[in-house]
Order: C-alpha cells, then sequence, then structure tokens
C-alpha cells in the first residue's frame, strides 16, 4: 500500500457492559456555514455511512424537510433514515457522506 494511514483503536465502553476496541477517524463535517469536529468509525467495507440525527440537528438539518428516503438494513432497519450529503474532511482525505 502507497498512502497507508494508521488509526488508533479506542477501547469503547457500552451501556450494554461491552467492552470493544473500535478504529476512530477525527473528521470535520461541514454544511452550509457550520462544521463540527467529530470522531467517526472508520468502516472500510460500509456502503452507507450513518450521520447521528443529533450531529445533523447541530449542523443546521432539519430532518423533516429532506425528502430523500432511505431502507436500512440489519439492526437498523427499524429506523427512519434520510439521505444527505455531508462534506466530511479529515488529515488528508475528503469524503461526501
Amino acid at each position: 500500500m502507497i498512502d497507508a494511514q494508521r488509526f488508533p483503536y479506542k477501547i469503547i465502553d457500552s451501556s450494554l457492559g461491552m467492552v470493544d476496541r473500535m478504529p476512530y477517524l477525527p473528521l470535520k463535517l461541514s454544511l452550509n456555514d457550520r462544521s463540527l469536529n467529530v470522531e467517526g468509525l472508520l468502516d472500510t467495507g460500509a456502503s452507507v455511512n450513518v450521520l447521528p440525527y443529533e450531529l445533523g440537528l447541530q449542523l443546521g438539518l432539519v430532518w423533516e424537510n429532506e425528502t430523500l428516503s432511505v431502507v436500512l438494513a440489519g439492526n437498523l432497519a427499524r429506523f427512519e433514515a434520510r439521505a444527505v450529503v455531508v462534506n466530511a474532511r479529515g488529515r488528508s482525505i475528503i469524503l461526501k457522506i
């Protein structure tokens, strides 16, 4: 790999009593004139990225105004989801999520 990067694994202690190590990527999310510094789970096999509802609100999204719905599968299948485009910048990468 020419451009390989390493990301630290953090110990995550969930409310269910499980402890796990997961890789997190520091990101700056931007939408219009708002931005947030956050950390996102690094999942190189994901076909969909999930933006938590509260972070969307902080970026100024009005979820009820977003009309493009997305059907989620697995453990997220019971939740309503909308498609939005948010700029994400982390270290030397730029993503559209």
